[in-house]
């Protein structure tokens, strides 16, 4: 049996086996994503900060969730980066695997949080446009954000110190890419049942607990839209929604699979490509859903592209990236 002695236990992560070809291929897909992920989302936050035209509690918001799809994918894709260049299984200490799932956890549960305040202030934005700059001030957005993140972190404290207590007696050997929690019950030689069920609980919780505010904002949104007589307001307001609509649908679509069900030691091979889904592809669709499907942000990203430019003036080849990049944004605008 192996007990809980955080300096003696080590886990290690099976990720994706394959030959050294296939893992190859795969580091270069995951490592190109990753760093589209980053640049895309550090240039919202960058553009949030320094354009005032961006200063409004959608944006704030905004900020935020790109902070948070950077953190989450810092805390999981590197390691398992590491793992498919190597040799053999990605080796993980204790206290490691303990502070990777909780990151993971928390800023998970912070950013729920924040697409629930998102779907609030949509809500104000569309069906009290002239009560919108008194309702969602800058006190109100500040206090929600910092709930948010204390709220993320005391709140999974429990859930990973009681997963971590267990023994894990069967074997230490996790058939994923990260500390997953549901495989990592599985290799528990104790009692699971009633953890897995309070565990499903807190999982229930929290995304349906966001997940209420957002159904309610959207019924009222759309109540509101199908009010508006003329089909171009209607256009124009179901644009305002779109893009935090669209995360929503394959935000809570991964999560609900993956951890909200009684049973929470299901098949690897299932955790992998849902997780894939959340820490991969979610992050990594984040900045094209809410840049590149967004007049304003694209507004300021093409004078920002034109004011860089300026300072090569009488220079042709900045201005052809500058033409480029207007024709580059025009493009999306068809997807």
């Amino acid at each position: 049996m192996v007990g809980n002695h955080s300096g003696v236990i080590r886990f290690y992560l099976e990720g994706f086996p394959g030959s050294p070809e296939f893992r190859h291929t795969l580091f270069a897909i995951f490592f190109s994503s990753f760093f589209v992920t980053l640049m895309g989302n550090v240039v919202i936050i960058v553009i949030v900060c320094a354009d005032h035209r961006l200063r409004s509690p959608t944006y704030f918001f905004l900020g935020h969730l790109a902070l948070l799809d950077i953190l989450i994918t810092s805390t999981i894709i590197p390691p398992m980066l590491g793992g498919l260049l190597m040799s053999e299984m990605l080796t993980m200490s204790f206290s490691a695997c303990v502070t990777q799932l909780f990151l993971y956890l928390s800023l998970g549960t912070i950013e729920f949080v924040l697409i629930g305040a998102m779907a609030v202030d949509r809500y104000v934005a569309v069906c009290n446009p002239l009560r919108y700059n008194t309702i969602m001030n800058s006190q109100v957005c500040l206090w929600v954000v910092i709930l948010s993140w204390v709220y993320g972190f005391l709140f999974q404290i429990w859930p990973v110190y009681a997963t971590f207590q267990l023994s894990f007696c069967r074997s230490t050997l996790v058939n994923h890419f990260f500390c997953e929690r549901g495989l990592l019950l599985k290799l528990s030689c104790d009692d699971t049942i009633f953890l897995e069920f309070i565990l499903f609980l807190l999982a229930t919780v929290i995304l349906l607990g966001s997940l209420l505010p957002t159904i309610i904002s959207y019924t009222y949104i759309v109540s509101t839209i199908l009010k508006i007589p003329s089909a171009s307001g209607q256009k124009k307001a179901f644009s305002t929604c779109a893009s935090h609509f669209t995360f929503v649908v394959i935000g809570y679509g991964t999560c609900l699979f993956l951890y909200v069900k009684p049973k929470q030691t299901q098949a690897a091979e299932y955790n992998k490509v849902v997780s894939l889904m959340i820490s991969v592809v979610t992050p990594f669709l984040t900045p094209f859903i809410f840049t590149l499907r967004n007049d304003k942000v694209k507004e300021v990203l093409r004078d920002g592209m034109q004011r860089y430019c300026h300072l090569f003036k009488g220079k042709p080849f900045p201005r052809d990236i500058s033409v480029t990049t207007v024709y580059i944004l025009d493009f999306f605008e068809y997807f």
